[in-house]
């Protein structure tokens, strides 16, 4: 009889966001769609909250982002989460401009944390680079994980970043997110 197949489980916590349509709709979509990859559990999620888009200078207002976290168990690699993700984005027809930050989006789904692991280069930096500063980021991740240590260049849990973090803008309660995913077992 062969040995069965073993991947170790890695704890990741990824951020979602959207300010384009249906925002709670998209939102719900990527819990769903993450939950039903076999080899991604989603653990908990956070409420969804709402908070001003961010835009650069000189560029009009836009549409309030709508943002939540879900923390997942997944045995896969990192670069294979972020392929995951970026699917789950391209099916909600999320366009990725190579030059052109902050633009609005039907869905947004980065990769905050994965385990211990710090990574550093194209096309995947871990711990996201700029957590820190994004208290829309920092609110939800600290409703479901607010002693979650972030590994370097942080070196803190959620709960000092977010007592730490210099981002002003409002971030507001939207709505409870369900912490059940529904799973595809139409088979």
């Amino acid at each position: 009889m062969a040995a069965a197949d073993h991947h170790e489980q890695t704890r990741a916590a990824l951020a979602l966001g959207s300010n384009v349509g249906n925002r709670e709709s998209h939102l719900r979509f990527a819990v769903e769609e993450l939950g039903n990859q076999p080899e991604i559990t989603v653990e908990r999620c956070s409420s969804i909250y709402t908070c001003e888009a961010h835009v650069l200078d000189g560029t009009e207002s836009r549409k309030d982002y709508l943002n939540a976290v879900v923390i997942v168990e997944t045995s896969l690699e990192p670069a294979e989460l972020l392929s995951v993700c970026l699917d789950i984005e391209r099916r909600r027809g999320r366009i990725r401009p190579e030059t052109v930050r902050w633009q609005p989006r039907t869905l947004d789904v980065d990769i905050l944390v994965f385990g211990e692991l710090t990574l550093r280069g194209a096309p995947l930096t871990i711990p996201h680079p700029r957590m820190a500063e994004r208290r829309f980021v920092l609110e939800p991740l600290f409703e479901i994980a607010p002693d979650l240590e972030i590994p370097a260049p942080f070196d803190h849990t959620v709960q000092y970043l977010l007592d730490h973090c210099n981002d002003t803008a409002h971030v507001g309660r939207y709505v409870r997110m369900s912490q059940e995913t529904k799973r595809n077992d139409s088979t």
